[in-house]
């Protein structure tokens, strides 16, 4: 599934989201890197990702990049879902911005806006059709839960014969 995926996707780079089986979750992230495709996070503790939840509960993106800044050292990412949040993210100097279930017109203007001064990540709303118009958006990922939460599982039995 996952090798499917980063071939229409390219040259965005596939990831997967923490969105995992409980308990199968380094499986199924193996599964992603072994399809070609690169985990997101393995857990909290390894890049710190700012969500829509969180932004409420701090009362803005300034406020809640400041809250983390003094205590975490780690990569920020931020979710945003307009083109206010996207100008709020960049006054904040953040590493990554996740464009959260945007059209692709509006991920083209956030693209254009952003303009190299962060990492992007399409996210939220990502089907394999709708890859094709993402590959060519200028990007830097695109995340896709359905790679670690719907893949298909394999019927895999062992049969011995003998002769």
């Amino acid at each position: 599934l996952t090798r499917k995926y980063v071939k229409k996707a390219s040259p965005v780079k596939v990831l997967d989201t923490r969105k995992t089986t409980p308990g199968l979750r380094i499986f199924e992230k193996y599964a992603v890197k072994c399809g070609g495709g690169n985990n997101h996070r393995l857990g909290l503790f390894d890049q710190i990702l700012i969500k829509d939840n969180h932004i409420e509960a701090a009362g803005s993106i300034t406020k809640a990049i400041k809250a983390i800044r003094d205590k975490s050292d780690n990569i920020i990412e931020v979710e945003v879902k307009t083109l206010e949040e996207v100008d709020e993210a960049l006054r904040n100097n953040v590493d990554i911005i996740m464009l959260d279930n945007m059209n692709i017109d509006m991920i083209t203007q956030a693209i254009k806006k952003i303009d190299g001064k962060a990492k992007t990540e399409i996210s939220g709303g990502v089907t394999f059709e709708r890859l094709s118009e993402i590959s060519k958006s200028g990007a830097d990922f695109v995340s896709i839960g359905a790679l670690t939460h719907s893949a298909a599982a394999v019927d895999i039995s062992m049969n011995i014969t003998t002769s």
